[in-house]
């Protein structure tokens, strides 16, 4: 006679199906504690980053799938309903409860949870609410929650998720409506793209009035598929900066396409390289806090793809050398955004310091930590650049690094 399923048993399988879903993450959350009043957990406005995969991403989360049955047969996804997995699935009960142990345990801070869509979308939507309203209306659980919700599902339940979520996200996947057609015809891009624009406009509706209800204050995001397709990097950007536009959208998440088994002949029999998502991941952030746009990252990048070897914003500063230097005393705060070394943080800090002082080299190398990057690139009260490089030398000298002398050297 067969073992019972445990849910141990069931924690092992989908825990390891939500491996997938790179869309998970914590920042932005509204600051709780459950000191306040009565509940149970607690989350900053930092978000909660306290573990890692052997891969790199941050998992803070109990990271799971309620289900991986699915009635969907997406050819990228290891969970189709084609699929020879094992297959499992939670109760309501059994996730709360789940998430409550971990809790206790301080395994946990919250819960990411997604799911398979099994018997509907409507019924699959109520199932992942019941979870967030159990744990926060019979519980009083203070914790993050991340929910993963269902695009053709009734608005009303989706409205609803985002009254206990802390984030709510849905993943477009493929980078063109043609590419979703392909790989994932039962996926809808309209009911995804308006489902999305109908979060945006309650999630900027419930921050404009003060006395609305909390709705999703950690925003909503989604996640693309890199290398499944043939995409390249600038239909990526191009649609990432159409879904920013257009949304409002917190967070896109990149996750590099890897082979799963008995898949479909039409995608890659090799993963894309980790590498490619990346520089993707650093593309998005040029796009989001330093005023680039996808046409200014890709310009005269071959075949439309980022250059893997060096980070876009170098690779950028390379392709205009004639922008350089930038005297960090007298350029404007996009002037000073655009060299390389120089951060967010770091422009602000020069920007209040020249206030007071012309800034020298060693000034710069103060407020933001090291100068070797930036060097041929800035002009300082006492530094200027004087030697010509050409591009591929400048390259070297800024990507190569520093020697270290042995210790009989």
């Amino acid at each position: 006679m067969p073992r019972p399923v445990t849910v141990q048993d069931k924690l092992a399988i989908l825990a390891d199906a939500a491996k997938y879903d790179a869309s998970c993450a914590s920042s932005g959350g509204v600051k709780r504690n459950s000191r306040e009043g009565d509940g149970i957990g607690s989350t900053t406005g930092n978000g909660i980053c306290h573990s890692y995969t052997p891969d790199g991403r941050c998992v803070s989360l109990l990271k799971i799938l309620l289900t991986n049955s699915c009635i969907y047969d997406c050819s990228y996804c290891i969970n189709r309903r084609s699929s020879g997995v094992r297959r499992a699935r939670f109760t309501v009960e059994e996730v709360v409860d789940l998430t409550l142990g971990f809790y206790r345990r301080n395994y946990i801070e919250g819960l990411f949870l997604s799911s398979g869509i099994i018997r509907s979308s409507d019924y699959t939507m109520e199932c992942l609410v019941r979870v967030a309203r159990t744990l926060r209306q019979t519980h009083a659980f203070r914790g993050y929650i991340h929910l993963k919700t269902i695009p053709d599902a009734d608005p009303a339940l989706i409205r609803e998720a985002g009254l206990y979520a802390d984030r709510l996200s849905i993943n477009i996947e493929m980078p063109t409506a043609e590419s979703l057609q392909r790989f994932a015809p039962e996926k809808k891009i309209g009911s995804i793209r308006t489902t999305m624009r109908d979060l945006g406009e309650h999630i900027a509706e419930a921050k404009a009035e003060k006395k609305a209800p909390r709705f999703a204050p950690a925003g909503q995001s989604t996640q693309l598929i890199v290398g499944a397709d043939g995409s390249n990097d600038s239909t990526i950007l191009s649609t990432a900066t159409a879904l920013y536009g257009s949304y409002k959208l917190k967070r896109i998440y990149y996750s590099a396409f890897s082979p799963i088994p008995d898949s479909s002949a039409a995608l890659p029999s090799r993963p894309a390289p980790l590498v490619r998502e990346n520089r993707l991941y650093q593309a998005d952030w040029l796009l989001r806090f330093y005023g680039f746009t996808a046409g200014e990252i890709l310009d005269g990048a071959a075949d439309g793809m980022l250059d893997q070897d060096i980070d876009p914003k170098l690779a950028w500063a390379l392709r205009n050398r004639d922008r350089f230097p930038a005297d960090v005393n007298t350029a404007d705060r996009e002037m000073l955004l655009r060299i390389p070394g120089l951060g967010v943080r770091s422009v602000d800090r020069l920007l209040q310091a020249r206030t007071q002082t012309r800034l020298t080299l060693a000034d710069v190398q103060r407020l933001t930590g090291s100068v070797r990057r930036m060097r041929p690139f800035l002009v300082t009260a006492d530094h200027r650049p004087t030697q010509v490089l050409d591009k591929a030398s400048l390259r070297t000298m800024v990507t190569e690094p520093p020697r270290q002398l042995t210790l009989f050297a």
